[in-house]
């Protein structure tokens, strides 16, 4: 089944605060994804306010700055994975590496330039949950134009740091909407 207009609407914004300022909670003290992300934020508002970064000769430059900052805190081969399914296992390793791949571009493609329109959205830390090594991150984003979302982010401990591996926007999850 296919998403209507509302809910892709919804999932655009969603993966625009994903990538950006998913967990910006004004000054609300969490855990450690939560603190994760802030230091992420950071970094993230730092590259999209450069003035020297601004220009249009250097968009690949600042996006090239972004994708570094972005890929440290996101498994997208996990992403990958779980968007799968059980046909995962069905692929070789050489067609896993190749799908990650595949996929990760493809956000990347879809979202990047929703991360360089920024435009003070106002974030909501609510809650974090842990479960042993899974954690989950609850927030609300509100817009300009006054619309809420409810805005989860899943996260697995991977190699002593905490990686998001899914967001879910609305009830709806990223990678369960890119089987």
């Amino acid at each position: 089944m296919k998403p209507n207009k509302t809910v892709a609407n919804t999932i655009s914004a969603s993966l625009f605060v994903l990538f950006v300022f998913a967990w910006a909670a004004l000054g609300v003290s969490g855990g450690i994804p939560t603190d994760n992300v802030r230091e992420t934020v950071d970094k993230v508002l730092a590259i999209l306010k450069d003035p020297q970064l601004q220009s249009p000769t250097k968009t690949r430059e600042r996006r090239e700055q972004l994708r570094q900052v972005i890929y440290s805190r996101f498994d997208f081969a996990e992403m990958a994975r779980r968007s799968l399914g059980n046909y995962w296992r069905q692929r070789t390793p050489e067609e896993q590496k190749e799908f990650v791949q595949l996929f990760t571009d493809l956000l990347e493609r879809a979202y990047v330039s929703k991360i360089e329109a920024y435009d003070d959205e106002t974030f909501v830390y609510r809650k974090e949950r842990r479960d042993g090594d899974f954690a989950e991150v609850n927030s609300r984003i509100l817009t300009r134009k006054g619309e809420e979302y409810s805005l989860n982010y899943r996260h697995r401990l991977v190699d002593g740091d905490w990686k998001v591996y899914d967001v879910v926007v609305e009830n709806i999850s990223l990678v369960n909407n890119y089987p």
